[in-house]
């Protein structure tokens, strides 16, 4: 089993990296990048499992100050099972306005500049 999971859109970002799944939903959600206008209950199924995520996942250092070391995040595949199943509503939204995307699973996600319980933040190499 490979050590790190990204969920990940097939654009890349002001990191110079795909996307991730929260930045991709935000962008989704309030047509930041594309047209999809998205419904009321979307948006507000997003706020809701971005707040439960606030709440439940520790922010990385790396994402203040505008994220001037341009990190990406990846979960621990051997700790995130729970964490990874509250991504479902966001996966759906991304399905629902047709937003490509991927699951990658890789043991080497770059240099390590934050861990925690559930995710590393990395420096893509």
């Amino acid at each position: 089993m490979k050590k790190y999971l990204r969920i990940q859109v097939r654009y890349t970002g002001k990191t110079g990296q795909p996307v991730g799944i929260f930045g991709a939903c935000h962008h989704t959600v309030n047509n930041t990048y594309h047209n999809f206008n998205a419904s009321q209950e979307d948006k507000q199924l997003f706020e809701k499992t971005e707040e439960w995520f606030e709440k439940n996942l520790p922010n990385p250092p790396c994402y203040e100050n505008g994220n001037p070391q341009k990190c990406i995040t990846w979960f621990k595949t051997d700790t995130t099972n729970y964490m990874v199943e509250q991504l479902q509503p966001l996966m759906g939204i991304l399905n629902k306005y047709n937003v490509p995307h991927d699951v990658i699973f890789s043991d080497f996600v770059g240099k390590i500049i934050y861990e925690d319980e559930f995710q590393v933040a990395v420096v893509p190499s």
